[in-house]
């Protein structure tokens, strides 16, 4: 059949299959070329095959026998390829079985020959199904590397919006913060900007280069996954003389370590922000604010929103945030900025009429496991009802005997004697107190539901520290006094008395 269809598909000048073919009135089809030399050896342009006259110089495309002319040779000349392929070089033989020993086609020739003695051979069409299954199942685990490098890459694209995100909110709420102090502070506060920007500068070019490694070894895997399918649409011989490069190359990169999230990552908000006006308090007594605790915006819950100047919390809708190792959204909590492992620490919480409370502390353990039960001391008020948690109950214990709704909370810590109690602010009277023995990191942890926010604020018994602090005020001015007198007294300005 395919002699028949060649002989139809050839021109009859040059007896070969048409290449530009035109067709006269008459019907008949010549290859362009063809007729143009035919019609240079004759005085009158006629066909070449029926003598009839042809009154046009320039006949006709024949683009039907054009596009099947092409399809037949692109055809002809991938069977000549495949035939080519499934002989054998050694013996000219068809390619028939596979040896196992050697990973190789071999023909019946080869099988019995002596480089093949005692070996084993399947038939080529079983080996390819084999073969094939064992690619598709290495493409299944490349695929799913490269999905798991895609979440990752993505989690990172958001960890360096956020980062800026964080830059540009705390860049301004330093500046807001500086704009209430005198002149001669300028020069902190642009420092402390100037740091800010240095880590925001260094923790995004942690995650451009995090990025752009992830974004090679996610290239690297797409060229592997394309090679590989495309072996897999191979013909068979194709495909078992490629397999081995290929299958090596696909199992290669399975083997490399699932990509990490960068742990301390984010700005570190609180280190900039945190007690901001308390640090300058020598300086700028009325600007004095001392809040013990400070909110890590880099632990919080998504759902759980800050105050500018993280001394406060409150629930809110959802936010689109990294997911970062050190946020917890497993619980709907927020720790503070700075563990304890050892001295006394005490804060207070005011709750106001929240109905849905937690305060207490949370072990470093469960800081980086998560999970509940291994370290979390807490108070908790729910459905009018206050109860406890430890890691030696079983679950929360409730307080019997606790009819009043407390406004404010003072916790006080003492990481050496192991205790952690909780005290009513308005009556200084305790609520519970935990004795046991501390091992871990100590965090405040605070979490709250849908109504009212917490705020963090000195402990009730912080007014008798006032005498101490106005004792060190007045030490500040006085040394500030004499410092700026020495100086003027050095320029000039001030004659040293006699």
């Amino acid at each position: 059949m395919a002699s028949g269809l060649e002989e139809e598909l050839s021109c009859p000048v040059c007896q070969d299959i048409f290449r530009e073919p035109v067709f006269l009135p008459c019907s008949h089809s010549f290859c362009k070329n063809c007729l143009k030399r035919w019609w240079r050896k004759k005085k009158m342009r006629e066909c070449p095959v029926c003598k009839a006259a042809s009154g046009s110089e320039h006949p006709q495309c024949n683009l039907v026998l054009k596009n099947t002319c092409e399809v037949f040779l692109r055809e002809r000349d991938r069977k000549s390829a495949a035939e080519s392929e499934d002989l054998c070089s050694l013996h000219s033989e068809k390619l028939k079985l596979f040896c196992l020993d050697h990973q190789q086609p071999v023909c019946l020739i080869c099988r019995d020959s002596e480089s093949h003695k005692n070996h084993r051979f399947r038939p080529i069409s079983e080996a390819v199904q084999d073969y094939r299954e064992e690619l598709q199942r290495s493409l299944r685990l490349v695929q799913e590397k490269l999905n798991l490098f895609n979440q990752v890459k993505g989690n990172f694209d958001l960890t360096a919006e956020h980062i800026q995100v964080q830059a540009k909110h705390t860049e301004t709420e330093i500046r807001r913060q500086f704009k209430k102090l005198q002149q001669f502070l300028k020069e902190e506060e642009e420092e402390r900007i100037s740091a800010l920007r240095e880590e925001e500068k260094q923790k995004s070019q942690v995650m451009k280069e995090k990025t752009e490694a992830l974004s090679r070894e996610i290239a690297a895997l797409s060229d592997i996954i394309r090679a590989t399918e495309e072996a897999l649409r191979a013909a068979e011989v194709s495909f078992l003389q490629n397999y081995q490069t290929v299958v090596e190359r696909a199992k290669h990169r399975p083997l490399l370590e699932d990509p990490e999230l960068v742990s301390g990552a984010l700005i570190d908000v609180a280190k900039h922000l945190g007690n901001l006006t308390f640090i300058i308090w020598s300086k700028m007594k009325e600007m004095v604010s001392d809040a013990p605790v400070i909110l890590d915006p880099n632990t919080a819950h998504p759902h759980l929103i800050l105050s500018k100047d993280l001394t406060s919390v409150r629930y809110g809708k959802r936010q689109k945030l990294p997911r970062n190792p050190e946020r917890i959204d497993y619980y709907r909590c927020v720790l503070g900025s700075e563990g304890f492992v050892s001295g006394r620490h005490s804060w207070g919480v005011e709750v106001g009429d929240s109905k849905d409370w937690i305060l207490g502390v949370a072990s470093e353990f469960f800081y980086r496991n998560k999970d509940l039960k291994s370290g979390l001391w807490v108070l908790k008020f729910e459905n009018n009802r206050y109860s406890v948690l430890s890691p030696t109950s079983r679950g929360f214990i409730r307080l019997h005997q606790i009819e009043k709704r407390f406004k404010k909370i003072d916790v006080y810590l003492s990481w050496n004697k192991d205790r952690l109690s909780f005290f009513d602010a308005e009556t200084d009277t305790c609520i519970h107190t935990f004795k046991l023995t501390f091992t871990d990191k100590l965090f405040p942890y605070f979490s709250t539901g849908k109504r009212s926010p917490l705020k963090i604020s000195p402990v009730t018994d912080s007014a008798e520290m006032s005498p101490l602090i106005i004792i060190i005020i007045f030490l500040l001015i006085i040394m500030l006094v004499s410092s700026l007198e020495t100086k003027l007294r050095s320029l000039g300005y001030v004659s040293d008395r006699k």
